[in-house]
């Protein structure tokens, strides 16, 4: 072995690995993100995808939403405790919303975790690690304010092409199955000019796709006292040269007003979609759920956004089986379906979440009243669905091409990308090169329930900055470097589409 090859044998040895395991909404994806970033700020690397634990530092980013997600959470934990008795120096890390929760139960339940952190706190998360490791012994820290936006942490974004930008965090609503609110805190608005700096930033880097992220987005500027703050916002996102796509999620229907209507038709980067949850469409259930619109208000909402951008994809949210809802109850939620004709629409059976007022109403629903009333929903949407997406065959769409969003890609010889709209496409594999962020121009030739194809040849193929920033990111061997024993150090700032339900479930 000559000297060069001793030394790459004791580089290999060195680096630390990391694995993040993220559960829940965009939220938890976003600041996943920053948890990586921190991480190899901090001279870890990231361990292969297949790695199921067998890493250095396994973080555990959750949410504290679903009924048995502390289940779930202990019993990932517990297939771990083995492993790191063979790894020395192994840690585990639990952070995000079942953490802020349960506190000190986390460690009490299962003694051999590292680092207990919470939603306010992901920055310390490097030296919670380095201090657990030093002192031998766990460290539980629980911030309860806020120390720094997600955006301004170090990040490790899974896209090259799009990105998060949170705008705000936390959310003053009080609706009676959620917990977020007590667990994020109480809205909190980032500065427009931080916001736009940080896009500004994104789209240097190459980003041309960003996804304004808050728990109740469009609500930007209560905290200024502003209330036509987002559709200002939206307005000044389309003045950024080099950024084409701009989305936002998760609008809540009381703050959905007609300026940012108007800012959506008339802002030509904001993309004709939209994710607004409904939840119910009964105004009986919707009182109880302390939801401040009626059914009315919601469909009169989505007639606005149609009548200003009639191509617009809208899809929500919907609970089945919240308590007391009855078969009445049920049947306004299908019939506001039926009007709304959604393109898409993430549907869940209600479950309890600790902690809320809804877990401990009078009326919870059987398990099987609750199943038969979920199927028949989603049997009406799988139908609004597909029909919806008939209506776009023959129209020709320009495509973002995406990465990894096609399982049978390699099969078909197909590529994947998205429309303006947020509609999932196949296509034909073009003869030229084409990079996940550039542009393919297509006509839609086919049409399922959840996707739709372009089998013919591609129109026209738009090489962009986006590609290149992918081609850039794809070519670059991941640099390998030791974690220092001192305390590491920290630094700067956002991907795409990613998880459903948790805090998504507005």
């Amino acid at each position: 072995m000559t000297s060069s090859d001793r030394s790459q044998a004791v580089d290999v040895q060195q680096l630390k690995t990391y694995e993040v395991r993220t559960y829940g909404c965009q939220m938890n994806v976003h600041d996943s993100e920053r948890l990586s970033g921190l991480l190899e700020g901090a001279g870890y690397v990231r361990a292969p995808k297949d790695a199921d634990g067998d890493a250095d530092v396994v973080v555990f980013n959750t949410c504290a939403v679903r009924e048995n997600a502390d289940n779930k959470l202990y019993g990932n934990l517990g297939r771990l405790a083995p492993m790191k008795t063979k790894r020395p120096g192994m840690q585990i890390a639990v952070g995000g919303c079942l953490a802020q929760k349960d506190r000190d139960t986390i460690v009490q339940r299962a003694p051999w975790v590292d680092v207990v952190f919470g939603t306010h706190n992901i920055g310390k998360l490097p030296v919670l690690l380095e201090r657990a490791r030093v002192q031998e012994e766990a460290q539980v820290e629980i911030a309860e304010s806020l120390e720094a936006f997600p955006s301004t942490l170090p990040t490790r974004r899974e896209s090259a092409y799009a990105a998060w930008v949170s705008i705000s965090v936390g959310c003053n609503n009080t609706c009676t199955f959620c917990i977020v609110p007590a667990l994020r805190g109480k809205e909190k608005d980032r500065r427009t000019g931080d916001i736009l700096a940080e896009i500004e930033a994104l789209v240097a880097e190459g980003v041309s796709e960003v996804t304004l992220l808050g728990q109740n987005v469009n609500a930007y500027g209560s905290d200024i006292g502003d209330r036509e703050a987002f559709g200002k916002l939206l307005r000044a996102c389309g003045k950024i040269e080099g950024l084409e796509r701009v989305r936002f999620t998760s609008p809540h229907p009381r703050d959905f007003t007609d300026d940012v209507i108007a800012a959506m038709a008339e802002t030509p980067n904001v993309m004709p979609q939209l994710h607004m949850p409904m939840q119910s469409g009964s105004d009986t259930v919707l009182k109880a759920m302390r939801r401040s619109y009626r059914q009315e208000r919601f469909l009169g909402i989505i007639e606005k956004v149609r009548a200003a951008i009639p191509h617009a994809a809208i899809s929500t949210d919907i609970i089945v089986g919240f308590p007391g809802e009855t078969e009445e109850d049920f049947e306004q939620t299908m019939h506001a379906v039926r009007e709304a004709r959604f393109a898409n629409a993430f549907t869940f059976q209600y479950s309890k979440r600790p902690g809320t007022p809804a877990a401990t109403m009078e009326g919870q629903i059987p398990k099987e009243v609750v199943q038969a009333r979920y199927e028949r929903l989603v049997a009406l949407q799988e139908e609004i669905s597909w029909d919806e997406n008939k209506k776009q065959v023959g129209r020709t769409l320009e495509l973002m091409v995406a990465e990894g969003e096609g399982r049978k890609d390699g099969t078909t010889h197909r590529l994947s990308g998205r429309a303006p709209d947020n509609r999932l496409v196949h296509f034909t594999k073009p003869a030229a090169e084409v990079r996940p962020g550039d542009v393919v121009t297509v006509e839609i030739t086919y049409a399922a329930p959840h996707h739709l194809l372009a089998e013919g040849d591609v129109l026209a193929v738009r090489r962009t900055r986006a590609g290149d920033a992918w081609e850039k990111r794809n070519a670059e061997p991941q640099q390998k470097q030791g974690v220092m024993l001192g305390l590491p150090s920290v630094g700067v700032p956002a991907p795409l589409p990613a998880a459903t339900g948790g805090c998504a479930i507005d």
